[in-house]
């Protein structure tokens, strides 16, 4: 391939990239968390950043409880434990209804919704229900992570003559299990962004904690929703 089709190709994965509405709202995030973290909870221009790309992003979340809601309704994939189902099925259903509730947020802050101490206790309540999905998907991921674990170990027994690394099918579950550890790693420091918008320890987990964390995540969020470079065929 020549420089110019290589440049094509890679522009083209932007494009796809930037063309995906939940890829603009994880950029935006982490520009909110970023700002966060700058502003430290201090009146200025970092903090009004924070506070407008904030309100940005609940135009990209309008609707969107509608996924967690089908995924709450649709049938989990074969084979998975029914505890593990469970954990999922709550992740969906608390984070439907904190997508649900902070469009009455997104009311209230462009004035259509008039009475403003309801919207700060809805949106209270929205939090909570974001740090509960966080809770579960924490506890989902590690259940993963022990099934792709002992599936692996099986494989190693049945590869034991054998280059592990060779076989597909166990570079598949390692690939599985990078992708629930990074999951994993995410939704745990989601919870700490959680209680830092609450306020639940503010000695702790302070404006600037809060932003961090928030930022590390929305970078991996930034990477999880990368699209794959097609495989080049061979000449």
């Amino acid at each position: 391939m020549s420089t110019l089709d290589v440049t094509r190709a890679e522009l083209a994965l932007v494009v796809l990239y930037l063309n995906k509405a939940e890829a603009r709202d994880k950029i935006c995030r982490a520009i909110q968390y970023g700002s966060k973290f700058l502003s430290n909870g201090e009146p200025g221009t970092a903090q009004n950043v924070d506070k407008s790309t904030s309100l940005a992003r609940k135009v990209f979340r309008l609707f969107k409880f509608v996924n967690d809601l089908h995924g709450l309704i649709s049938p989990p994939a074969q084979g998975t434990p029914l505890p593990l189902v469970l954990l999922g099925k709550c992740k969906n259903a608390l984070l439907s209804t904190f997508l649900f509730l902070d469009q009455i947020v997104w009311l209230s802050r462009t004035g259509i919704y008039k009475n403003k101490e309801r919207a700060e206790l809805i949106g209270r309540i929205s939090l909570f229900c974001w740090m509960g999905s966080s809770i579960f998907s924490t506890l989902v991921e590690l259940g993963e992570l022990g099934r792709l674990s002992s599936a692996r170990k099986k494989l190693e027994k049945d590869l034991k003559n054998k280059n592990k690394y060779e076989d597909e099918k166990y570079q598949v579950k390692v690939r599985q299990s990078n992708e629930r550890s990074l999951a994993l790693i995410k939704a745990a420091m989601d919870i700490v962004v959680a209680i830092g918008l609450l306020q639940l320890a503010p000695k702790k987990v302070t404006p600037r904690v809060t932003g961090a964390f928030g930022f590390v995540t929305s970078l991996i969020s930034c990477y999880q929703l990368l699209p794959s470079a097609p495989k080049s065929k061979a000449s």
